[in-house]
């Protein structure tokens, strides 16, 4: 069997060379009699490359090419990966990606594609790297009811937050040190702003609600307002900061999903997830919790992601995999404002009355106020709508917010 891949960066060679090195165990597994790279498509010239021969730069040679029955897309972005990928599921070949980005805001899309096409459009790459997430979501946890999946689905912020917490490094330091270790990009907005975290979080939920949820529709706050002071609180508490994405079945059947920096209890399976590091929790109604842990990028622990799949779309070729979800029904995704919660908060008080306000209202702790500049408070508040918590807010005077946490009970 023939197969291209479309994308030559680190994933993509990682996936080329794993295939090349495992070549005979990888065809057994697929119950093949062989599996080979006939093309590797890119736009960069690789003159050294040991697989320079099989480099092209013309799609339509894989699209029309009736050798190649399973295509790798790890070129990422949308533009031209969401054309391409399109194209080759209506030829009637299978597509393996680990393109976030394309699922998120596509999969549904495309998984209807695939669907009528009698073929496979896998991603197992795209949430955790390397960690096995999708195989045990739609097979092992399928007796589950899943009530909530949450984690820490960015490596960036987790070490960002692990230099803050474990030895006093501001955020600014701690993200120059990541960008040096190669862990940010030059232009950190995905990771720190949690637009990455954002993408995976969309996908796990629709794989666990059976909607497809937009990126635009998630309340997305990252970490780059997080100073030492909230580290500080965040010990007083018993708790470390995280960057959680989570998203949670309600009752009605509707879902609440958010990305934001999280307070977890010391005691927490999470809590001890550090550096580059990812872990996602799934709680199920039979199960309850179950954690999957491993590193949620890099070349080779992604590209074992991507075989995985490419081994699975060539066990498949004569029968289906199904799995996937159907387009969101209006209102799935419930208001922000409408999510119970307890959050931590930390502001400015900037007069005597700001602060009577906050002692005299049952509904906020107020946290001790030894680590904080004199000036500022910190509180949690009970559990209660975002929008109840927001009105307690305004009817404050004088009081500026600085930070806000969610507290959790993973």
């Amino acid at each position: 069997m023939y197969i291209a891949v479309m994308g030559y960066g680190t994933v993509g060679s990682g996936v080329v060379d794993l295939i090349n090195q495992n070549q005979e165990r990888i065809a057994r597994n697929s119950m093949q009699m062989s599996m080979d790279i006939k093309y590797i498509l890119d736009i960069r010239d690789f003159p050294d490359s040991p697989y320079r021969d099989l480099m092209i730069k013309d799609f339509n040679i894989i699209l029309c090419d009736p050798e190649v029955k399973i295509v790798v897309e790890t070129m990422g972005g949308i533009t031209f990966a969401y054309e391409f990928v399109k194209k080759l599921l209506l030829a009637g070949k299978s597509v393996v990606t680990s393109n976030k980005e394309l699922v998120a805001k596509h999969g549904v899309e495309l998984l209807q594609i695939a669907d009528s096409h009698n073929v496979n459009f896998l991603f197992e790459a795209s949430v955790g790297g390397g960690i096995p997430i999708i195989r045990p979501i739609t097979h092992c946890l399928t007796a589950n009811r899943i009530c909530e999946v949450a984690g820490i689905l960015n490596g960036t912020t987790n070490y960002i937050l692990t230099q803050m917490i474990d030895n006093n490094t501001d955020f600014d330091t701690a993200l120059k040190q990541a960008q040096q270790l190669g862990y940010a990009e030059a232009n950190p907005s995905a990771d720190v702003d949690g637009f990455d975290a954002c993408r995976k979080i969309c996908i796990l939920a629709a794989l666990c609600f059976g909607q497809h949820v937009y990126p635009e529709q998630v309340p997305t706050n990252g970490i780059r307002d997080l100073t030492l002071t909230d580290v500080e609180c965040a010990k007083s508490l018993g708790c470390v900061i995280k960057l959680i994405a989570d998203a949670k079945l309600r009752p009605d059947g509707r879902i609440d999903i958010n990305v934001a920096p999280a307070l977890i209890k010391n005691h927490s399976q999470l809590a001890s997830v550090n550096d580059v590091f990812n872990a996602i929790l799934v709680r199920g109604d039979a199960l309850g919790d179950v954690l999957f842990y491993g590193r949620g990028a890099g070349k080779m622990p992604t590209a074992s992601a991507v075989v995985a799949d490419v081994i699975d779309a060539a066990r498949h070729q004569l029968r289906k995999l199904y799995f996937g979800w159907e387009e969101a029904q209006p209102g799935f995704v419930a208001p922000a404002d409408e999510q119970i919660l307890s959050l931590f908060i930390r502001g400015k008080a900037c007069s005597d009355a700001a602060r009577e306000a906050i002692r005299q209202n049952d509904a906020l702790t107020i946290l001790p106020e030894d680590s904080l500049p004199a000036d500022q408070i910190a509180f949690v508040t009970s559990p209660m709508a975002r929008s109840e918590i927001e009105s307690i807010l305004d009817a404050i005077p004088d009081f500026e917010k600085l930070t806000t946490l969610k507290m959790t009970d993973y």
